[in-house]
């Protein structure tokens, strides 16, 4: 059923260059020849906009993603799908965006909530349709070991990781999965009465196997594989989410590294060592790019799943985590949503620039189908960015917005409309807050007094953006 579902799907695709009327613009982008690249595509967890290098960080050391910046495109007003881990992955699979998708929010106890379904169509299907070899490692969280989400009925050919969020913030697990199979490692786990869907949480007594490391070493044994097809790999990294069953102690890494001898706090010793040793496995992944002499038509792309996070002990103030921007995590300002974005394809992108296109991560699912030179379903609000990738702002096509809806902390909306940045609070019914973010980035001055009909056009995009949801209903 499924094969027939997506092949009578096909037959309503549209092309990679189309998108609904919602994100219609006034540029189209031009054909383009190139090679199937691959694609990988790295994904953080909880690390700030402020987190590395290139985007302003002091203290936190990150040279080799601050070199895969200099080396091809740093974005500057890149936006995740939400302000939280479920829904953001949700907009990155399916193309669309938080008032569309079936998985909207972290959604505790219920999982068939923050399970895709068979009916939604993913990036991976869409590559694998068009050829590619698809592989997930790292963390999922769209669907359980008997659910239609599972990552291996989502278009993966493979998995290795953790399927659910609440045993994700392990980082020294009992087991992880393999495909459908479990893989039990050497550490001890001390069960919590956390509840998590299907899964208790627990906190390690006995810590042996870090996690991370095992994902690296996965990543790095599938991009060694010889291959006659091109590829994409998900690398979906836990680091620098915290373990939220160890209390204060929850930036676990297995040791500081070169902020051991730093006059901080344990958590904070925690964080940055956690990030430098991500960025140093980054570059562990190029140098077997370019060992396998696969480097030149490789796409990467680094990024985060949401702003930082108060979570573990951990103070995002500390580093100044969400840079010049307001909010954490959970917001809706800029600091809950807006993330470093960096893209490397150096037979193809220029080196060293700075984009300031607004995007997000909806567009992965129109600019992977323009890549794989294939089609995507037509009920996304995406839009490829191959133009601008390829050095050619001036045929990208634009977003006339980008939305965001959340649920927690009594539900909120916002909306990115050019400079234009409102948020209203509770959904549908709260009052509007706007803000001009080319002259107010971190978004302290409410202009919507001033600007009337601005704050009407707002409320229109905001109720038209948001298709109601049954499993999903703002509480009153």
């Amino acid at each position: 059923m499924r094969n027939l579902a997506i092949l009578f799907l096909s037959l309503l695709l549209i092309s990679a260059c189309s998108t609904t009327p919602t994100t219609t613009s006034e540029v189209a982008s031009e054909e383009v020849a190139f090679e199937y690249p691959n694609i990988i595509f790295i994904m953080a967890d909880d690390l700030g906009y402020g987190d590395l290098g290139c985007y302003g960080q002091s203290e936190i050391q990150t040279p080799n993603i601050d070199e895969l910046a200099a080396q091809g495109i740093r974005f500057t007003q890149f936006y995740a799908g939400s302000t939280v881990c479920a829904p953001s992955r949700a907009v990155l699979m399916t193309g669309q965006h938080t008032g569309r998708t079936h998985v909207r929010g972290n959604a505790g106890g219920n999982i068939d909530r923050q399970a895709l379904r068979d009916e939604d169509v993913t990036v991976a299907e869409i590559l694998k349709g068009a050829g590619y070899q698809t592989a997930l490692v790292g963390k999922w969280g769209l669907g359980e070991i008997n659910q239609e989400g599972h990552p291996l009925q989502q278009g993966f050919d493979s998995f290795y990781g953790y399927l659910n969020q609440k045993h994700a913030h392990n980082y020294y697990p009992e087991f992880l999965w393999n495909n459908r199979d479990s893989v039990f490692l050497e550490n001890i786990v001390q069960r919590t009465n956390k509840k998590y869907g299907s899964f208790v949480g627990g906190y390690a007594t006995k810590k042996i196997t870090y996690s991370h490391d095992l994902f690296v070493s996965k990543a790095l044994t599938f991009l060694e594989q010889e291959r006659n097809q091109p590829f994409f790999l998900y690398l979906a990294l836990t680091i620098p989410h915290a373990n939220n069953e160890a209390g204060k102690k929850g930036m676990e890494v297995p040791d500081y590294g070169i902020y051991a001898d730093r006059d901080w706090p344990e958590t904070q010793k925690g964080t940055a060592a956690m990030i430098s040793r991500m960025d140093k496995d980054v570059g562990r992944l190029m140098e077997t790019l370019k060992a396998k002499d696969i480097d030149e038509n490789t796409l990467i792309i680094f990024t985060s799943d949401n702003g930082p996070h108060r979570e573990g002990g951990n103070d995002p103030d500390y580093f100044d985590s969400n840079g010049p921007l307001q909010g954490i995590k959970r917001a809706m300002h800029e600091g809950g949503i807006r993330v470093p974005f960096i893209a490397r394809w150096p037979a193809h992108t220029p080196a060293g620039i700075t984009s300031d296109h607004i995007g997000y991560f909806g567009d992965m699912m129109a600019t992977f189908a323009e890549l794989a030179k294939t089609d995507y379903p037509e009920n996304t609000q995406s839009i490829s960015i191959v133009p601008t990738l390829l050095g050619q702002s001036e045929n990208q096509r634009r977003h006339n917005y980008l939305y965001w809806e959340f649920y927690e902390q009594g539900s909120r909306q916002a909306i990115r409309m050019g400079n234009w940045k409102s948020i209203r609070e509770p959904m549908l019914t709260g009052d509007i807050q706007l803000f001009n973010l080319e002259s107010d980035i971190s978004e302290a001055n409410d202009v919507a007094s001033q600007n009337p009909e601005v704050v009407e056009d707002i409320i229109r995009i905001m109720d038209e953006a948001h298709k109601p949801s049954p499993n999903w209903v703002v509480k009153q």
